[in-house]
């Protein structure tokens, strides 16, 4: 069984981080939900806060508006400003964007000793909790994809679920958000304005794209297996996901549609014949990562970000029919989920991961989402069960056993 290392593709220079034993934890302990935003990923974290200037919504390519939003900002003499936020899954809809007042920089959570500490257990609370759609009216949704792909209108469709979660007291965001980084620490850590009084936050496995200068680095995944707590098993569970052709075969649409999405970029750009396997808390996943070296320097990491979303993992392919077919099957607005989150910088420098694993908050209630890849091969109950294992990663940080 081959396996890749816990840690995602780095980006190994950027911005000037601070580098004391501690920085990363710190910045992860300063967050407060409300006109702040943290992002930490295998590379370095960051903490923004306050508001210098939104991104707006218009016709153009939001790529475009970023980059003018950026040299708007250092026309006006700020020298090194970023972009920090989220985008929905419908390209169309407003991104949550902004350029911050400031800007914290450490190094990577992993790389911080502090991070061994575990963070509090979460405060007992009466949840209730909805499923939506009820599990059953899931398993009919993906009976009737599979029907679909079999008459051949389609080949792949992420179909995805929510529960709801409602507290009778205010939810404390900051420590749902330490659990999450704690517990995953190699992966990408957000919390994010998403709305009024609304914060997205999450602990995604999957890096979109990162740009350093003339370098790509994409990191697909497609293909999942649940983590199990005895060894053997986990073993083996990871060694049937290296093997299972329906995983492989899945994972290989996602990676061809990042090769070509990522080509009309790119002097070279290597992608591996077979996928690796990287581990999660709750998840293994078949990971390729890909790398490549620009034709052009001024395509951003929010360029390559957008000509790849959405990818077949989180939409399915062809991309205008599965959108279609998550239109009339899923009983809810995605959102932000199966979006993208990250930042970029006014050199077009940048991290933009998946927005999976993640849920949204107001004061009182929760949102959380899994989705899993249907293909011709999947079965109602398995990818049922797939989805309730990915929500394992948000129920761990506020306390819910299921």
């Amino acid at each position: 069984m081959t396996t890749a290392p816990d840690v995602a593709p780095r980006v190994t220079s950027g911005p000037t981080t601070d580098q004391a034993i501690g920085a990363a934890t710190a910045l992860l302990d300063a967050y407060r939900p409300g006109d702040t935003r943290f992002f930490a990923s295998p590379a370095r974290t960051l903490l923004a806060r306050g508001t210098r200037a939104a991104v707006p919504h218009d016709e153009r390519p939001l790529h475009q508006r970023v980059a003018e939003t950026l040299d708007a900002q250092r026309r006006a003499g700020r020298p090194a400003p970023v972009v920090v936020g989220a985008i929905p899954f419908d390209h169309t809809a407003p991104a949550a964007l902004a350029v911050p007042e400031t800007v914290r920089w450490a190094p990577a959570l992993a790389e911080d000793p502090l991070i061994a500490l575990r963070a509090p257990a979460p405060a007992a609370t009466a949840w209730d909790i909805r499923q939506v759609p009820a599990p059953r009216a899931y398993g009919a949704s993906v009976a009737e994809a599979v029907r679909r792909m079999e008459r051949a209108e389609f080949s792949k469709v992420v179909l995805a679920r929510t529960l709801e979660l409602e507290s009778p007291q205010a939810l404390d965001i900051p420590a749902m958000l330490q659990r999450l980084a704690r517990r995953d620490p190699s992966g990408y850590t957000f919390a994010v304005p998403s709305g009024p009084g609304r914060t997205l936050l999450g602990a995604s496995p999957e890096l979109l794209v990162s740009r350093q200068g003339g370098r790509l680095v994409a990191n697909p995944l497609a293909g999942s297996a649940p983590r199990s707590a005895d060894l053997a098993e986990d073993v083996r569970r990871a060694a049937a996901l290296l093997e299972s052709a329906k995983d492989l075969h899945e994972h290989a649409v996602v990676v061809a549609a990042v090769r070509e999405g990522l080509a009309p970029y790119c002097r070279t750009l290597d992608v591996p014949e077979r996928p690796t396997l990287v581990r999660t808390a709750a998840m293994w996943h078949l990971s390729t990562s890909i790398t490549g070296e620009l034709a052009e320097a001024d395509a951003s990491a929010l360029e390559l970000a957008c000509a790849l979303h959405p990818t077949p993992a989180v939409c399915g392919t062809p991309t205008a029919v599965a959108r279609d077919v998550i239109g009339e099957l899923e009983p809810f607005d995605r959102g932000l989920y199966t979006g993208i989150v990250g930042w970029g910088d006014a050199d077009g420098d940048g991290e933009w991961v998946v927005t999976i694993r993640c849920a949204e908050a107001d004061e009182r209630t929760l949102r959380l989402y899994a989705g899993a890849g249907i293909v011709e091969a999947s079965s109602p109950e398995s990818e049922t069960a797939e989805t309730g294992a990915k929500f394992q990663t948000f129920l761990h940080a506020v306390g819910v056993d299921q």
